[in-house]
């Protein structure tokens, strides 16, 4: 449950912090007028958003079991692939991000309504379709058979919507360097995990080999069913019984990712986006 609420969370405030620049610059400009076609843009990607997510829930029940675990397994890949991709562009470009969103906006205002919603639709529709997609996959490895993963995530999303309002009013600072750089290096253990199981599905696809092949088996020491077993599959979506080809994959992601994502050089480099909220909103 941990895992998902870190995904609804993380990726939420990126799409509240979008939103925020985007709204905030139209009331400082005066331009008010703007705003509906913003909403209109945001609800439309929000909705796309939770309609793929329904599209991958319920088109993959239609499958049958080996069809099932190629999509899961093919899925989670891509949206590793795409979760990575995200924490590391958002600490190169983060201290462009407002100036990247202004100059948009600014078009858009001299093209006309229809420009208005295309602009707030692709800001957020990215990080929604990101979402869903990651959101489908970390849910789908983590699965217990209790809706404790989805509330993660509602619960994650929620809290992101409450700090996105409470940014823009100036009611809370925190150093947004330090909040990104934390989540994403959690949120590259839980894409580790996410992979793993993904291969994992692929195995089990008859996609690739070794389904029997074992790394090791715990299953004695850590049962699967057990509260420690079940936070363990929550948080790190941790197998008792994982097979090699896990491991290897886990291992060959995590360690040279989580090296790059914390190396002391990168953050050297990104050290302009180091600011409070605080100063987010008086920047916009």
């Amino acid at each position: 449950m941990f895992s998902n609420y870190l995904i609804g969370l993380r990726e939420g405030l990126e799409a509240s912090l979008v939103v925020c620049i985007l709204i905030a610059y139209l009331v400082k400009t005066d331009r008010r007028d703007a705003l509906k076609p913003i909403w209109i843009g945001i609800a439309i990607a929000v909705a796309i958003a939770m309609g793929f997510g329904c599209a991958l829930e319920f088109g993959s029940q239609e499958l049958t079991f080996e069809a099932q675990e190629a999509l899961g397994g093919s899925l989670s890949i891509v949206a590793v692939g795409l979760v990575t991709w995200m924490v590391f562009w958002m600490r190169r470009t983060a201290r462009h991000l407002k100036s990247e969103l202004h100059g948009k906006l600014d078009a858009a205002l001299a093209m006309g309504t229809g420009a208005l919603v295309a602009t707030a639709f692709l800001a957020v529709g990215r990080e929604g379709l990101e979402t869903a997609l990651f959101v489908w996959a970390s849910v789908h490895a983590a699965s217990d058979g209790t809706p404790r993963p989805l509330i993660g995530v509602a619960l994650g999303l929620a809290t992101a919507v409450l700090l996105g309002w409470l940014f823009y009013r100036g009611a809370l600072k925190i150093n947004l360097a330090k909040f990104f750089t934390w989540t994403g290096g959690m949120l590259v253990v839980v894409a580790a995990g996410v992979l793993a199981y993904g291969f994992h599905d692929l195995q089990e696809a008859n996609w690739i080999p070794g389904i029997r092949k074992l790394a090791f088996d715990i299953s004695d020491t850590i049962e699967p069913d057990s509260w420690y077993g079940t936070l363990l599959k929550g948080v790190f979506n941790f197998q008792p019984d994982p097979t090699v080809v896990q491991v290897t994959v886990w291992l060959l992601y995590l360690v040279p990712t989580l090296a790059i994502f914390l190396a002391p050089a990168g953050l050297i480099a990104r050290k302009g986006p180091q600011q409070s909220t605080q100063a987010v909103r008086d920047k916009v």
